[in-house]
């Protein structure tokens, strides 16, 4: 059993968005001497968030949609709030949708290949953009 570890940079450009970032993990993967093991894909930010699910438009504007809705941007978070918190971001809403999401993702590897269904692909959100963001690949094989 071996341990290798990776990162990537994204650049985000919008304060909310969504990216398919399958092949960036994928080309990792792959240069890597393991036929079988686990990726462990994780960000290394509090206000971005890591999932698997089908990339497709209409589905990433509803899920834009649904995060607004569960956690709205200003809502009175003590996050915000000067007089209990050092955040001057304002980003309490960013915070909570990543708890929400999730910051990691866990993907078997098969014959050196990411084992993903048909229509599931590794998606990164940008929650408090514009940012530059890190994502670490740490892959656990043979």
């Amino acid at each position: 059993m071996r341990v290798f570890t990776a990162s990537l940079t994204l650049a985000t450009e919008g304060r909310t968005e969504v990216s398919d970032i399958t092949k960036l993990v994928r080309e990792v993967v792959e240069r890597l001497p393991v036929s079988a093991g686990v990726a462990l894909v994780n960000t290394l930010h509090t206000t971005c968030a890591l999932f698997v699910n089908e990339f497709q438009s209409a589905l990433m504007d509803d899920l834009k949609c649904l995060i607004e809705r569960l956690v709205p941007e200003r809502a009175g978070y003590r996050h915000d709030d000067p007089r209990v918190s050092d955040c001057e971001r304002g980003n309490a809403h960013a915070h909570l949708r990543a708890a929400l999401i999730g910051r990691s993702v866990a993907l078997g590897i098969n014959n050196g290949e990411l084992t993903l269904g048909r229509f599931q692909s590794i998606i990164f959100a940008e929650l408090d953009g514009p940012r530059k963001r890190k994502i670490s690949v740490q892959v656990i094989g043979a």
